[in-house]
This record gives structure tokens, C-alpha cells and sequence, in this order.
């Protein structure tokens, strides 16, 4: 069996590329990052350090690397007969792989069974976005007998992989606990061999749950922690006042999540719980100017704020919490990232209710539109 894993970084080879290995594929990577794949071809072997409770080390082999930028052909080649193609590369990085899984599709004999395509991002339906970058790209678009060789799942995916010590080369650290949830549907009876998946008859619940606890309670200890001068996310953790924001967060996403997917609170509050204690783990060095990085990424419509925080006022619950971590994250001001030299040049050319339907998405007609407007006119207090 062969999978073919677009992104080399962290995530891909400490995560994805660590299951599908530990699932008996032989795992080729793809990525533009000369460097990285020039070490990685060199290799036969790398370390993942998982640290934490149930700390352990594992070690991947089996595994090649190709360049995709400058030897597509040969990553096409590789997608034409592999069983899996993953992607841990970004949510606005796969419009620049679909073009080469559109290729390797096309190339690919119809005889063999279908590809099975999956975007593991922290975004909601990620794999819908690629496939529908893919049926770009494909040269009869949805009318394409490419298209039927592929089946395309949504995932949802969970794993702290913090910034790597110096030096470390291709070993990766990462923390004990993960999840990948896989829609079950598009498999019928024959899912592919991933034991350390899960598969599932409705994805859309393990999604947001996922995304409105595990990286909004993150961006939260984040931004929040930038502001008090924390210098990792467990030190921001261990502030009194950084805790409590987070906690009050988390809270209203568990309403959100017990009232919208009709979790048990008691389950919810359990995984509530777990993830303070993810977040508070000495062992990963993570830096909230690493997590906080992409600000108004993390600040649009349907993204891990503004998103939980729109419902919640549709449904008439609290969200005020949330609005403190965006005042929060509207204050973060790294120099090595250039979205924060943008967040501030926006919020200085831009009125607060240009800011909340441009940037935010959420327009007049809204009803959290009054408290965002507020919350955004109340940075210029810290500024």
C-alpha cells in the first residue's frame, strides 16, 4: 500500500505521515520546501517524540520524498498508483496541490480501485474545498471520468505539534493525545486500513467540536497570553487571569456544542477539562507568537471566534468571553508575522464596521454585529 502525503512539516511527518505509517504504507512525501526534502531523501529513518501522560518514541521508515515544485511529474506519477493522498499543508495552500492530484488523477488507470483523497486541515470540510479546487483543474471539470477515481472524505483532525527545538533535524515532538475522525459515507462496506482512525456516519459534530474547543481554547491561551507577555502557552496558562478567559471561553462553546450537536454536557465538560490540561503540558514548548500567528485568518466568519460566537448569538446564549479573546487577538502584534502588520494597518484605515463585515464577516443585519462593532473600537484603547 502507498500513500502519498502533500506538506513535510511537523504535522505531516509527527501526525498524518506517522498513522499511515504505523498503518503499513509506504509513504511518499511531497513538498516545495527543497531543504526539508533534500533531508528527508537523504534519510532512512526519523523519530517522532511524543510527550506528556503515556509518553513514548517511535520511529518511521519506509518513507521517500519528492519535491513537488520541481518534480511534479514524478509526484503525479506517484498519485496515479497510491491508495491514500493526504494533505497537512493549509487551508489556502490546497488550491496549489489540487492541480497536481487533478494530474495524477487523470493519469490514473481506471482499472485500479478509486483514490481515496483527504485534506487533514483545521478547517471545516477541508476535502470539499479540494475536491472542488481538483474539479477546477480537471480538463472536463465535474463532467471528468478522472473525478470517479478518487473518493473524496471529509476528516477532522487533532494534535498539538508545537515548535521544534533547534537542531532537532527530521525528528518531531509531539503531544501523546490525537484524534483523526474520517466521514464513514463516501466508503460504503470497504473504508481504507487505518486502525488509528476513526471512522464516522456524521462528521459534521466531531468537526466543530474539535475546532470550537481544541483551536479556539488554543488561540485563546494564545492571544491572551501575548497580551500578559506569557512566553509559552503554558506559562500563559499558569496566569490567573489567562486561565479564567480560557475556561470562560470553552464554556460557551460547550453550550454552543451541547445545544447545536446535542452532546451529552457531561462528555463535553469531560473533553472540556482534557484540553486544559493539553494546553498546560510543560513538555511542549509552543510560543503564543507561534499559535497566534494569522490573526485574521483566525478572526473570519467561520473560524474558530467569530464562527461559535456568531451562533451563540443567533441562539440568543452568551458570548461575551469570545469577544474578549477577539479584543485579545486584535492586539497581537508579532513582528515575524506578516498578518499582524495587516491586523493593524486594517484596523487603522478601516472604521469598526468596515472591520466587522469586511474582515469579520458579520454584517448589520447580524445580531452580534452591535457588540462586535464595540469590542473592535475598544482595541483603540490599547493602542
Amino acid at each position: 500500500m502507498k500513500a502519498v502525503h502533500f506538506g513535510a512539516g511537523n504535522i505531516g511527518r509527527g501526525f498524518v505521515g506517522l498513522i499511515l505509517h504505523d498503518a503499513g504504507y509506504e509513504l511518499v512525501f511531497a513538498d516545495v520546501n527543497a531543504e526539508l526534502i533534500d533531508a528527508l531523501a537523504a534519510a532512512t529513518s526519523y523519530e517522532v517524540h511524543a510527550v506528556g501522560e503515556d509518553s513514548s518514541t517511535q520511529t518511521v521508515t519506509g518513507f521517500r520524498a519528492l519535491n513537488s515544485g520541481t518534480d511534479e511529474d514524478a509526484v503525479v506519477a506517484e498519485i496515479a498508483t497510491a491508495q491514500i493522498v493526504t494533505t497537512a499543508v493549509g487551508p489556502t495552500i490546497l488550491k496549489f496541490v489540487a492541480p497536481v492530484i487533478a494530474r495524477g488523477l487523470e493519469a490514473r488507470d481506471p482499472s485500479l480501485p478509486p483514490l481515496t483523497v483527504m485534506a487533514c486541515e483545521n478547517a471545516i470540510n477541508a476535502t470539499d474545498a479540494l475536491k472542488a479546487e481538483i474539479v477546477g483543474r480537471l480538463t472536463e471539470g465535474e463532467s471528468s471520468p478522472a473525478l470517479g477515481r478518487a473518493l473524496f472524505a471529509n476528516t477532522a483532525v487533532d494534535r498539538i505539534v508545537p515548535n521544534q527545538a533547534p537542531g532537532q533535524g527530521l525528528d518531531v515532538t509531539v503531544e501523546d493525545f490525537f484524534e483523526w475522525a474520517i466521514e464513514a459515507g463516501p466508503f460504503g462496506d470497504t473504508p481504507p486500513v487505518i486502525p488509528a482512525a476513526h471512522f464516522v456516519a456524521d462528521l459534521a459534530p466531531y468537526i466543530e467540536r474539535k475546532l470550537f474547543t481544541v483551536n479556539t481554547g488554543h488561540a485563546t491561551v494564545a492571544y491572551h497570553g501575548w497580551v500578559e507577555g506569557a512566553t509559552t502557552l503554558a506559562d500563559a496558562l499558569a496566569v490567573p487571569e489567562v486561565f479564567t478567559e480560557v475556561k470562560a471561553v470553552l464554556e460557551e462553546t460547550k453550550a454552543l456544542l451541547v445545544a447545536k450537536h446535542e452532546f451529552e454536557p457531561a462528555v463535553q465538560e469531560a473533553y472540556l477539562e482534557k484540553n486544559l490540561v493539553r494546553f498546560a503540558n510543560p513538555s511542549l514548548t509552543d510560543t503564543p507568537e507561534r499559535v497566534g500567528r494569522q490573526p485574521l485568518r483566525k478572526l473570519s466568519r467561520h473560524e474558530r471566534f467569530i464562527g461559535p460566537a456568531a451562533e451563540l448569538a443567533e441562539r440568543g446564549l452568551p458570548y461575551a468571553a469570545l469577544l474578549r479573546a477577539v479584543r485579545a487577538a486584535l492586539r497581537f502584534d508579532a513582528p515575524s508575522d506578516p498578518q499582524s502588520a495587516e491586523l493593524a494597518e486594517l484596523l487603522s484605515s478601516k472604521s469598526p464596521e468596515e472591520f466587522a463585515t469586511e474582515v469579520c464577516g458579520i454584517g448589520p443585519e447580524h445580531p452580534l454585529f452591535a457588540d462586535l462593532v464595540a469590542t473592535i473600537r475598544s482595541v483603540d484603547a490599547f493602542r
